[in-house]
């Protein structure tokens, strides 16, 4: 960590050369005597991954930035805002504390705050952020989480871990046991020192992998923002489990939609078949990750389309986690019936359907947008169809 790119003068020419080209920031003659300029891109680059990513961190002066590797790799604030609901009591410890998002979240939440980070230039970084940020009651531990928590005497409320999901090529993992650390090898001496855990895994992660891997898993969290899936949190409990329950979110910029159920309850439902109707429903990604497919159906009351489509209908419109649209028309798949509707743009989606997006939009030569839905999908009896829908007026 360069603590001379935090003079005044040098947060001055970050700031003001946000929207500059990388590459020319590079070939500049060297601005400033101690600060490289790779340093300086570096900064400009991860400091606008924060813009929409870390607002707070954006916003804020004197705020030092790690690579945009690390940036990347972070939770957002909206879904470390989410986490930190999670946890509750006087201590966690972070055992991957990396740039320190969620450690910082978790610090409004609980009394004090253990962040771990390998890395000693990033745990210094977030040491300092933290100081800036004012977020006093974090303490900044530079060492092996795991190492250091097997040395310790302490007994926490809390043990968070995100294990790193990059392999010694630097390539993306998402199986437990090719993380870093594996904490499948490791669950038993972290009950040691907490009854809970809360773990982040990759959202490509199976559920029923997980369960039957984890064998502790009390709570499951599926956090999407904006209808894509970026978290998918396990919570830990060393006492016996009375089954466990799945809680999914979508977080939107005005509201949240939220749909929990129990993990069994599903394989126990039979949901009811039946014809398009007039309206249509379309699950958010969370719910759509979590498989309650069934579920969805006997809680709203709606007919599914086809047992695997996973697509919803009514004659009445619902409140429901998820898009909804009112059906124009049910078509069979066919150039000649779809050149009829004489729609030029369109935004089209597939469900259960054997022809890909981009093939369907250089058959039919409809471009992508405007406010007609097209959804290519099967019938209950197994027959290609096509619904044209629009979305419903806010108040029917």
């Amino acid at each position: 960590m360069n603590k001379e790119i935090l003079y005044t003068g040098i947060q001055e020419f970050i700031h003001n050369n946000l929207d500059t080209d990388i590459v020319s920031v590079i070939l500049k003659k060297s601005v400033f005597p101690n600060v490289t300029n790779k340093e300086l891109a570096e900064q400009i680059e991860a400091k606008k991954k924060c813009a929409k990513k870390l607002p707070t961190w954006f916003k804020t002066k004197n705020i030092y930035y790690p690579n945009k590797l690390n940036i990347e790799q972070c939770s957002s604030e909206m879904a470390a805002g989410y986490k930190a609901r999670i946890v509750s009591g006087k201590t966690l410890i972070d055992l991957t504390g990396g740039f320190g998002i969620d450690s910082y979240f978790f610090s409004k939440k609980i009394e004090q705050v253990f962040h771990c980070e390998i890395d000693g230039n990033l745990s210094q970084i977030a040491a300092h952020n933290f100081e800036i940020l004012r977020a006093e009651n974090i303490d900044v531990i530079q060492t092996n989480g795991i190492e250091y928590l097997t040395k310790s005497n302490q007994i926490y409320d809390w043990i968070y871990l995100d294990p790193s999901r990059r392999n010694d090529t630097k390539e993306k993992v998402f199986l437990l046991s090719d993380c870093t650390p594996n904490i499948l090898i490791y669950i038993k001496s972290l009950f040691e020192k907490s009854n809970n855990i809360l773990l982040k895994t990759s959202p490509l992660l199976d559920l029923s992998k997980g369960i039957e891997q984890l064998q502790c898993v009390k709570e499951i969290y599926i956090v999407a923002i904006k209808d894509e899936v970026k978290e998918l949190l396990w919570v830990l409990n060393k006492e016996e489990q009375r089954g466990i329950t799945i809680r999914t979110v979508n977080i939107k910029s005005d509201k949240e939609e939220s749909f929990n159920f129990k993990w069994l309850d599903e394989q126990d439902t039979v949901s009811n078949i039946g014809p398009p109707l007039k309206y249509l429903y379309e699950p958010n990604a969370a719910i759509l990750k979590s498989g309650a497919f069934k579920l969805i159906s006997k809680c709203f009351k709606l007919d599914k389309l086809n047992e695997h489509s996973h697509l919803y209908t009514s004659n009445e419109l619902v409140e429901f986690p998820g898009r909804k649209f009112k059906i124009n028309g049910v078509y069979n798949y066919g150039k000649k019936e779809l050149k009829s509707l004489n729609i030029k743009k369109a935004n089209i989606a597939t469900r259960n359907f054997p022809e890909s997006v981009a093939t369907i939009r250089r058959l039919l030569k409809i471009k992508d947008g405007g406010d007609d839905y097209l959804f290519f999908t099967k019938s209950s009896n197994e027959r290609n169809i096509v619904l044209h829908c629009k979305k419903p007026p806010l108040k029917s």
